[in-house]
């Protein structure tokens, strides 16, 4: 049996994911964190950026979830994580050539003042698809 989490993942529009995980590893503004079975509770800013979820499916290790995860609050108590992002999508339902693209036109200054902050966005959402970016 694995020491377990009850884990919630919310955007700002729906709830993306919840349910039993070992481990989460998220990205503050003071650093990476990771979170098991009797963590401290916390508060923190999240930073935009790759989160990971390792589920636990009946009791025994499942799926490894990886998130773009676009700012927001991480908070931890009682063995209770909560990751609230502005935006965050799972890795599966991030389309890659729309990401791309995406991140081409910011490079490129498309998005004026917004370039900076369109291209990270991309950037995040293509290494959660598990994709380089160069």
């Amino acid at each position: 049996m694995v020491a377990e989490l009850e884990v919630t993942l919310v955007a700002a529009d729906r709830e993306v994911w919840s349910g039993r995980a070992s481990l989460v590893i998220a990205k503050t503004a003071d650093g990476d964190v990771g979170v098991m079975h009797g963590h401290q509770p916390i508060l923190s800013v999240l930073s935009p950026s790759v989160a990971t979820i390792r589920t636990v499916v009946d009791g025994v290790p499942g799926e490894t979830l990886k998130v773009a995860v676009h700012g927001g609050f991480i908070a931890v108590d009682d063995n209770r994580v909560s990751l609230l992002s502005e935006a965050a999508e799972l890795s599966d339902e991030i389309d890659v050539a729309r990401a791309q693209e995406a991140l081409t036109r910011a490079r490129a200054g498309e998005f004026d003042r917004d370039s900076e902050a369109a291209a990270l966005r991309a950037e995040v959402r293509l290494r959660a698809a598990g994709r380089a970016v160069h």
